[in-house]
């Protein structure tokens, strides 16, 4: 069991919370992190989250859920800052390394009106803005059959959020252009997004709120050793269509998504639904969902969620041979169509605001694939699952 990371992330918190302190100051800096050990109960396969090259098996590490950021903001004058957010968590390969998740400008067009340029976090989800930000939310985990759908965070561009207000409710609306990259597991592929267009409603009403997403792109992968062998192959042996199907060449694709939240007295609900769609069978069409139900005991706050993933595309291609020679080749092919992690799960957690920065979280998961590994990486032959996962973590900010 290591437990140097989750160590150096809590000294990390102590030391920067001391370090800017002048309310008088143009410059800020805040911060967040988790520091989290999580286990499960199977050796056949590893529990990870998207984009990590491994994960956990049946001894506790602490890769899986923890992390840490900084975010440093500048203000210029009333109407011009600067903002930029480090982020360090094991993503791509299996250390813990940095990247620069926000650094933009932002412009105060008018009180209602405010444009940024540079790189910010995308709003595909719900809680896309604070989704790192485990404090910030009721579980330790968000659902990982929902948001493994859409492996882009950020985008490179220019963004524009208006905000008013209709009597008691406050509508938020932004509009986002840009462009985006992003890497494959142990750098295996790189795939760039080009026309990244979205919207993003958020309706408030007391405690409750609505929010509608839509996000669409054209996408490219064409360093991946493993697609371009199949598609090579399927060229070579006259299956030209398929071979098409399957291509990640200037493919449209869009996700789009209905959140709703509840915060009435002591119940929390939060749910979330979401359709993906692709020109491209290797990235399928898919419809995920979860809700959460919690009720607050004090300081304590007891939680279940529920969610679930299905792809919507067929998982084989038709009219490629399943015995034969080419037999490979077709189970080569049927490995890109069927690529999404279908899966259930169901989880139980608790929530525990010992402090007023800080929360320790404990939260228990009965992961179901379906078809395949789901979500679990490096899968032993033959495994199916159910698996459980828990984790405890503290949840942090400054």
């Amino acid at each position: 069991m290591k437990l140097k990371p989750v160590v150096a992330m809590l000294a990390m918190s102590v030391v920067a919370s001391g370090a800017w302190a002048d309310e008088n100051s143009n410059f800020t800096l805040s911060g967040f992190g988790t520091a989290a050990l999580t286990r499960s109960n199977s050796d056949d396969a590893e529990f990870a989250r998207l984009g990590q090259l491994a994960g956990v098996k049946t001894s506790a590490k602490t890769g899986v859920d923890s992390n840490f950021g900084l975010q440093a903001t500048y203000k210029a004058n009333d109407w011009i800052s600067l903002t930029a957010q480090g982020l360090v968590s094991k993503h791509i390969t299996d250390e813990y390394g940095a990247e620069l998740t926000w650094a933009f400008a932002r412009f105060k067009a008018s009180d209602k009106l405010n444009i940024r340029v540079g790189r910010m976090g995308l709003p595909v989800y719900m809680i896309s803005d604070y989704l790192n930000v485990g404090y910030s939310n009721t579980f330790l985990r968000p659902p990982v059959e929902m948001y493994s759908q859409v492996n882009l965070q950020t985008v490179d561009g220019v963004d524009a959020i208006y905000q008013t207000d209709f009597g008691d409710t406050t509508l938020t609306s932004q509009l986002v252009l840009g462009k985006s990259e992003s890497k494959g597991t142990a750098n295996s592929y790189t795939a760039k997004f080009s026309q990244v267009a979205g919207i993003n409603l958020v309706l408030e009403n007391g405690p409750f709120t609505v929010r509608f997403g839509h996000i669409t792109t054209k996408f490219s992968v064409e360093d991946s050793a493993s697609l371009n062998a199949v598609l090579g192959g399927l060229e070579k042996f006259g299956f030209t269509s398929a071979a098409n199907d399957l291509r990640l060449k200037d493919n449209k694709a869009s996700f789009t998504s209905l959140g709703l939240g509840v915060n009435w007295k002591n119940i929390i609900v939060q749910s979330e639904y979401g359709v993906r769609k692709s020109e491209s069978r290797s990235l399928p069409d898919t419809t995920s969902w979860y809700t959460l139900l919690g009720y607050r005991y004090g300081a304590f706050t007891p939680y279940y969620v529920h969610s679930e993933v299905k792809q919507d595309t067929p998982r084989t291609m038709a009219g490629l041979p399943t015995t034969g020679p080419l037999a490979a080749l077709t189970a080569g092919a049927n490995n890109f169509a069927s690529l999404t992690a279908v899966q259930s799960s169901n989880s139980i957690g608790l929530r525990w605001d010992f402090h007023k920065a800080a929360a320790l979280k404990v939260q228990y998961d009965r992961l179901t694939p379906k078809d395949g590994a789901g979500t679990f990486v490096n899968p032993k032959p033959g495994f199916t699952g159910p698996v459980n996962v828990i984790a405890a973590g503290i949840d942090f900010v400054f």
